[in-house]
């Protein structure tokens, strides 16, 4: 179609390019009509966006924008699916190990604020982790969320198979540990 999107919006499936491309495909073709759907925080102007909308509108490329839109909404519905079942399997599992009241778990509003990734699962995931295990993993540098529950998922909650953190160290290096299954 020759528009030019990607090269006015750093993030295409974000607010803004996603109410453009629905725009789109709904049958909105001016440019002008199209930007205005720009958000608020978005840095390219209105008149930047509605020159980089400008192009052909050829029928087949249309109706693969549609399937791809289809698509996306079918795979962001499924992965929302996925969590709402990882968030109910988290909520039935129970902590093993018992809590010191004295040095209780501060609020996950008194930890350190980490920005939001993208990938990062919706559901409240570091908050079950630490409730699961007693500690933040996701508080360690170059450890999210989502990472911090591949972990758990890999390790589980019981650490007393490893007696020191050099045997899982030792552990993680180690070849056996993809065969264990």
């Amino acid at each position: 179609m020759h528009i030019q999107l990607s090269q006015v919006l750093s993030d295409s499936m974000g607010e803004t390019g996603m109410a453009i491309i629905r725009a789109i495909v709904a049958g909105e073709r001016d440019g002008v009509k199209l930007a205005h759907w720009r958000d608020y925080r978005c840095q390219s102007s209105q008149e930047t966006i509605a020159q980089a909308l400008t192009g052909t509108w050829k029928a087949d490329h249309l109706f693969a924008l549609k399937q791809s839109l289809e698509l996306y909404d079918f795979y962001t519905h499924q992965v929302a699916s996925c969590d709402a079942h990882i968030q109910q399997h988290y909520s039935t599992m129970r902590p093993r190990w018992e809590p010191d009241p004295v040095n209780a778990l501060p609020a996950l509003d008194m930890l350190p604020r980490k920005m939001k990734n993208t990938n990062d699962p919706a559901s409240p995931v570091r908050s079950d982790i630490i409730r699961l295990t007693g500690i933040d993993m996701a508080a360690v540098i170059g450890i999210g969320p989502a990472l911090a529950q591949i972990i758990l998922s890999e390790i589980g909650t019981d650490r007393n198979q490893w007696p020191t953190a050099k045997h899982f160290a030792s552990w993680c290096g180690s070849p056996q540990r993809y065969f264990r299954r």
